[in-house]
């Protein structure tokens, strides 16, 4: 299908998301690889990660860009060629980028699943979450405070930060759809504006 969404963060910031439905041959039609790319696309094994790698190239063109556009640090973190600032997302069957012209952006989709109760301990305190007597709501909650911590790790863009040690996200309510965040490293704080939508079993969040 098209473009599933897209949201105006601010007149600078743009969100974008794909609903991967379509087949490997129907993604890999009008798009232009480069040589690298095509390498790395060529090297995966899993059909869904094929189809995730192509469906990014999808919403380059909706941005306005192409493959040869983006380009990766050492770190493996990806930047535009014109110097504004990308962030990008991939989980299952959906996609999704997240541009601004002036802002360090990161985000972050991920599926709703009980997997993420056995994990909780790694990159949150869970005694936080004990009043959470409802078991979606506290999956729905601990999948937004993940997402929070992966888009600002993807912001600081260096293999440094521990999300339980490093990285704060602000207590929040559903209904407001958003919240703030800080990276806390080497003696600084750096705070950001975090927020979020569910939609279809996922949870996208990105941070800026």
């Amino acid at each position: 299908m098209p473009l599933y969404k897209s949201l105006t963060i601010n007149e600078n910031t743009k969100v974008f998301i794909w609903k991967i439905d379509e087949s490997f041959n129907e993604l890999n039609k009008n798009v232009l690889l480069s040589d690298k790319s095509q390498i790395r696309l060529d090297s995966m094994k899993s059909d869904l990660h094929q189809r995730g790698f192509l469906s990014v190239r999808h919403l380059l063109k909706e941005a306005g860009y192409s493959d040869a556009d983006l380009i990766y640090d050492e770190f493996g973190k990806p930047h535009l060629k014109d110097g504004k600032y990308i962030s990008i997302t991939h989980s299952f069957t959906f996609s999704s980028l997240i541009i601004s012209d002036d802002l360090p952006v990161g985000i972050d989709i991920e599926m709703q699943r009980d997997k993420i109760l056995k994990i909780a301990h790694k990159f949150t305190h869970v005694k936080e979450y004990v009043t959470i007597a409802n078991h979606n709501a506290l999956i729905s909650k601990l999948t937004i405070v993940w997402g929070g911590k992966e888009s600002l790790y993807k912001i600081y863009g260096k293999k440094k930060l521990r999300f339980l040690e490093n990285i704060y996200i602000e207590d929040f309510k559903f209904s407001d759809a958003k919240t703030t965040g800080e990276i806390r490293y080497e003696g600084k704080t750096m705070s950001y504006n975090i927020e979020f939508l569910e939609f279809e079993g996922f949870t996208c969040v990105f941070a800026y």
